[in-house]
């Protein structure tokens, strides 16, 4: 199995910027796709960017696009999201996913996902 792990959350003032990081271990040969998810209070988990094995592809929540940009490197079996221009409707916890790659995948299901880390609070004041 795959395991991730999330860091880089906290607490910024709106317009601040944060970048968040997933390490995955375990059997990261597997790993297609991966990810960043994100819920709110009371709200259902909802996609916030995805990018495929080489990087060359990215998707974005249209409430994201400019301000967000994912990245990956392989060699450290890493994903991060560079948060810039943070609203306090960015106020969520984030979660990393990543595909395996003898399943199929979505661009913006979380359904497409097969594993998750356990999350990292993002909290975006006035």
């Amino acid at each position: 199995q795959v395991q991730l792990v999330e860091s880089g959350g906290g607490l910024v003032q709106a317009g601040g910027s944060l970048r968040l990081s997933c390490v995955a271990s375990g059997r990261t040969f597997s790993i297609n796709a991966m990810g960043w998810f994100r819920q709110a209070p009371g709200k259902e988990r909802a996609f916030v960017a995805t990018i495929n094995y080489n990087g060359a592809d990215t998707y974005y929540a249209d409430s994201v696009k400019g301000r967000f940009t994912i990245s990956r490197d392989n060699a450290k079996n890493t994903v991060s999201l560079q948060m810039n221009s943070l609203e306090p409707e960015d106020t969520a916890v984030y979660y990393c996913a990543a595909d395996n790659e003898a399943y199929g995948t979505s661009r913006t299901a979380s359904r497409g996902m097969d594993y998750w880390g356990k999350g990292t609070q993002v909290s975006v004041s006035l």
